[in-house]
C-alpha cells in the first residue's frame, strides 16, 4: 500500500511540475520613448542673501551687522517688496583665532545673518538684485527662477511626451507591416520647473554668482535695458512605452 501511494505522488508531482515551472507566454509589443520640453517664463524668483561683517569686538561686529540689515531691509520695504515676502535668519557669530594655539583669545569676530526673499515682480530682479549690494549685503547665497504653474506645464509636457510615443509606435508598426495595438504598460518621469544657484558663505559680493545666474538664465550683466532678460526655464515630461501588436 505504501509502495503504490509514493508511486502516485511521484506521478502527481510530474505532472504538475511543467505547469509551475513554464514562464507565462508575453505577447509581441512595440516598446518605445516619448520626450518633451515645454519652455516657460519663471513668474517667481527666490533671492536668497546675507549680511556678513568682522570686527576684533563683539559688539562692534554685532552692530555693523545689525546696521547692515537694517539698511537691506529699508531697502526692500522702498522697494515696495511685502513683509510676508522676506525673511530674515537667526544670526550667527564665529569666533576666529590666529595660528598661535596658545592664543585663547579670539583675534576677530565674524557675524552673520541671511535674508531669503520671494519676489513676483520679475522685471524687478535686476534693480533689486543691485540695489541689495548697495544696500548692506554682501553676500548672495542663491538665485532660484521658478514657475508656480508647474503641474499645468507639466501636464502639457506629458501630453506631448504620449503623442511622440504613439507616432513613434504608429511609425515603427508601419514599416514592420503591423499595426499599433492597447498600450500594455507605461511609465513616466518628469522634472524641471525651476533654475537654481547657490553658494556659501565666502563670496563676499556676490557680483560671481550673480553674472553666473545671468548667463544661465539666457540674459546679460551688461544689459542696456532697465530690467534683466530674465530667459526661459525648461519642464520636461518621459514615458516609456509598450503597445501590444496586433
Amino acid at each position: 500500500m505504501k509502495t503504490h501511494l509514493t508511486l502516485a505522488l511521484v506521478l502527481l508531482c510530474c505532472c504538475l511540475t511543467p505547469a509551475f515551472s513554464q514562464s507565462p507566454v508575453q505577447p509581441p509589443t512595440i516598446n518605445v520613448t516619448g520626450s518633451a520640453e515645454v519652455k516657460v517664463a519663471p513668474d517667481e524668483i527666490g533671492l536668497r542673501v546675507g549680511v556678513e561683517s568682522r570686527h576684533p569686538n563683539l559688539e562692534m561686529a554685532k552692530k555693523q551687522n545689525d546696521d547692515a540689515v537694517a539698511k537691506a531691509l529699508a531697502f526692500l520695504k522702498a522697494s515696495e517688496i511685502a513683509a510676508k515676502d522676506v525673511q530674515t535668519d537667526f544670526i550667527n557669530i564665529e569666533p576666529t583665532y590666529d595660528h598661535d594655539v596658545s592664543r585663547t583669545t579670539p583675534t576677530t569676530y565674524v557675524v552673520r545673518r541671511s535674508i531669503e526673499i520671494k519676489l513676483v515682480k520679475i522685471p524687478k530682479f535686476e534693480g533689486l538684485l543691485t540695489g541689495l549690494l548697495t544696500n548692506g549685503v554682501n553676500n548672495v547665497h542663491g538665485i532660484d527662477f521658478r514657475t508656480t504653474q508647474s503641474r499645468k506645464h507639466r501636464d502639457s509636457a506629458r501630453a506631448m511626451a504620449i503623442r511622440a510615443a504613439k507616432e513613434k509606435a504608429d511609425a515603427l508598426a508601419v514599416e514592420l507591416g503591423v499595426k499599433r495595438g492597447k498600450v500594455h504598460h507605461i511609465d513616466a518621469s518628469e522634472g524641471g520647473g525651476w533654475w537654481s544657484s547657490s553658494a556659501y558663505w565666502g563670496g563676499r559680493y556676490g557680483s560671481a554668482m550673480y553674472q553666473n545666474a545671468v548667463q544661465n538664465v539666457g540674459g546679460t550683466a551688461e544689459t542696456t535695458d532697465d530690467t534683466l532678460s530674465i530667459g526661459q526655464i525648461s519642464v520636461s515630461a518621459s514615458v516609456n512605452v509598450s503597445f501590444l501588436i496586433e
